[in-house]
């Protein structure tokens, strides 16, 4: 069965496995989540997927509550896609304990906002020699060509960084705490502390 869930990024910590060594972990507060509409490929929707809430949010639009109302009212809605012969419920809840330890899994959140930076931070330039006259080592370099007359699309220029979102794949999962729904993965994700961030089962095979 798919393995998905909600859950807020809290802090980065660290803690030791059996050998001793130090692994550093992200902890995120997952879940629960309600399910809140299941979509058929054979209904009116054409295809497979659910759609879960996450967090209380105590005013919302008159839509929103129409659609939430057997549910409560979400801070967040978000959907995944399944597979057709997966059995959900509107209604049904979801938590930490889908998932076990030694799973991988890929987290998605929008990453810090960065402002406006200059290439060598935006792009990991390497720059100009600081010697020999150079007084702009940290300067973009040659921009324009020949042809076609003009800065083709694309081109890696200084620019605003950040502020969208970041997947980062196959983060094993360290320690479940299912009581508190507390996940603790391997690696850092993106996201400041407190926000959104999304939990799916990783195409990686589970570590057994």
């Amino acid at each position: 069965m798919s393995k998905f869930i909600l859950g807020s990024k809290l802090n980065m910590s660290q803690v030791f496995d059996q050998e001793g060594r130090v692994v550093p972990v992200t902890v995120i507060s997952a879940g629960p989540v309600k399910i809140v509409q299941v979509k058929k490929s054979d209904g009116k929707d054409k295809y497979d997927a659910v759609q879960v809430g996450f967090g209380k949010k105590a005013k919302t639009s008159k839509a929103l509550a129409g659609h939430t109302k057997t549910n409560g009212n979400f801070k967040f809605l978000r959907e995944f896609i399944v597979k057709g012969e997966e059995n959900f419920e509107v209604g049904q809840e979801l938590n930490t304990s889908q998932f076990e330890v030694g799973d991988f899994v890929d987290v998605q959140g929008v990453m810090k906002g960065r402002g406006f930076t200059g290439p060598v931070k935006r792009y990991d330039f390497k720059g100009a020699p600081k010697t020999h006259g150079h007084d702009h080592p940290r300067a973009v370099g040659s921009i324009g060509q020949r042809f076609p007359q003009h800065t083709m699309k694309g081109k890696r220029m200084a620019g605003r960084m950040g502020g969208h979102y970041v997947t980062v794949k196959n983060l094993l999962v360290v320690e479940i705490d299912a009581a508190k729904n507390l996940m603790a993965v391997r690696g850092a994700i993106p996201g400041a502390n407190g926000s959104l961030v999304t939990i799916t089962q990783s195409l990686k095979a589970s570590k057994k």
